[in-house]
């Protein structure tokens, strides 16, 4: 009997201790770790490159590597002592999305979506937002662990800033992964207010991967002649990366062998499967963080519903211009708008005729090279139902010229619309070739910025 006490006991005790080990929470446990020290800040740009580059130096696995915000880059930051300080300005902007429509967006420093934030597990982060909206405006930062006083509900956790006003936030990063920020006013949502916001793990993530992208699927409905996004809407005619319809997105450059995470972040009205061709994925991260690798699951097609994240990786070990883009069949157009009448290029006396409808006689040779048009499809119930739907399905490659799209194969622009954008795995030769092209661009503020400093 004295035994079986003895026993018990020492169950219920080790039992104690093990609830007791459970409920603390993962802030409190990770706070205690030491801090680590401040990343310096982006050094200036490299000065023109010889037309063919050194092989790019691979970074230690002690150090991230900067995320890549194709078409949009990163927010600067200042130090004040250990703090890192980001300035971000809530303002209406102008914003080229494709070369034939420019749209009136709402967004941070310039652009829709905003600048990536990039900071380290363990810093001390301030953000001072300067509202230069019309309306009130406040900041979420989407899946933060923090203090309520930081949140962004208006109202609830703080007062909305009013036009021209201010309101500081502060942050201590204990987590790591793929957030973002966003307002909380949900039709500024619609308009373009949102940005990335990476939280580097403080022990390197492994695998190491040596490409890092990040990619926001979006949305607008903007009526033919109108340059203002209808935020009411359920339907969308623009799909957009990054900003960016097809063809002008840009696309992701990776050198073959590289191992590649993409992480994609959803804020919008629309769940999103993302497919890349050519590649079998792991699915290693959610807007919760990084995923034990015990978990992460395969696929070629990620879903990334609304509001939230997805890590994928792969190692890039075969050449080519894999398409990247959402399989839902109208996210893979543009300008798109309801049919009125037949849907037939006859049709008849009473059609009426619309921006997206049966294109005329005069308008097909123009649009489809010769063989393309069968000779009886005007006969045919349905005709038109594909690129030739739409003027911007025309290849417009010099109007898309930049030297990420170096080396593309002639008319590649007219089969890249919406959600679309391509994962360039480019042997050493040709990849040495277009990195020589990027770095002599010397564009400011590169997206790429971080990735160009890294090839001798």
């Amino acid at each position: 009997m004295s035994n079986r006490r003895t026993f018990l006991h020492r169950a219920f005790a080790a039992g104690a201790s093990l609830f007791a080990a459970r409920g603390l929470s993962a802030q409190t446990m990770q706070m205690t770790m030491p801090m680590p020290k401040p990343m310096p800040k982006p050094a200036e740009p490299d000065a023109p490159a010889p037309p063919h580059t050194k092989t790019p130096r691979t970074p230690s696995p002690a150090s991230p590597v900067a995320v890549v915000t194709t078409d949009v880059g990163d927010l600067a930051y200042t130090m004040d002592g250990s703090t890192k300080v980001f300035h971000l300005v809530a303002e209406v902007l102008k914003q080229n999305i494709h070369p034939d429509k420019t749209i009136d967006a709402w967004g941070f420093n310039g652009s829709a979506p905003g600048p990536t934030i990039q900071v380290n597990q363990g810093d001390h982060v301030r953000v001072i937002f300067d509202n230069h909206l019309p309306e009130p405006s406040s900041i979420h930062w989407h899946g933060f662990e923090d203090a309520v006083g930081d949140d962004g509900m208006p109202v609830i956790s703080q007062e909305p800033v009013k036009p021209g006003g201010r309101f500081v936030y502060e942050f201590d990063i204990h987590q790591a992964g793929t957030y973002f920020y966003h307002s909380h006013m949900a039709m500024q949502e619609m308009t373009g207010m949102l940005g990335g916001f990476i939280m580097h793990p403080r022990t390197p993530y492994h695998p190491h991967c040596d490409k890092d992208f990040l990619l926001h699927l979006q949305e607008y409905q903007v009526l033919p002649n109108n340059t203002v996004p209808n935020t009411m809407n359920m339907e969308y005619n623009w799909l957009l990366l990054n900003g960016k319809a097809g063809p002008s997105t840009t696309p992701l450059i990776v050198r073959q062998g590289d191992r590649v995470r993409i992480r994609f972040v959803n804020l919008g009205m629309d769940h999103h499967p993302m497919h890349l061709h050519g590649y079998t994925f792991q699915v290693t991260g959610t807007e919760g963080g990084r995923i034990p690798e015990t978990a992460w699951w395969p696929g070629n097609t990620v879903l990334v519903g609304v509001a939230q994240a997805r890590d994928v990786e792969i190692i890039a070990d075969r050449p080519g211009d894999w398409m990247l883009h959402c399989h839902l069949p109208h996210h893979m157009m543009n300008q798109m708008s309801s049919n009125v009448g037949g849907m037939n290029r006859l049709g008849n006396a009473s059609d009426t005729e619309t921006t997206n409808g049966p294109l005329s006689q005069k308008a097909m040779p123009g649009m489809a090279a010769p063989g393309d048009i069968a000779d009886n499809a005007d006969s045919v119930p349905g005709f038109p139902q594909d690129a030739y739907m739409e003027g911007p399905a025309m290849a417009m490659d010099s109007m898309v010229e930049k030297p990420e799209n170096y080396l593309l194969r002639p008319g590649w622009s007219g089969f890249m619309m919406g959600m679309m954008t391509f994962v360039r795995v480019l042997p050493a030769e040709k990849y040495d070739q277009v990195i020589a092209r990027m770095k002599q661009a010397q564009r400011p503020n590169d997206p790429y910025g971080s990735l160009l400093e890294r090839v001798s």
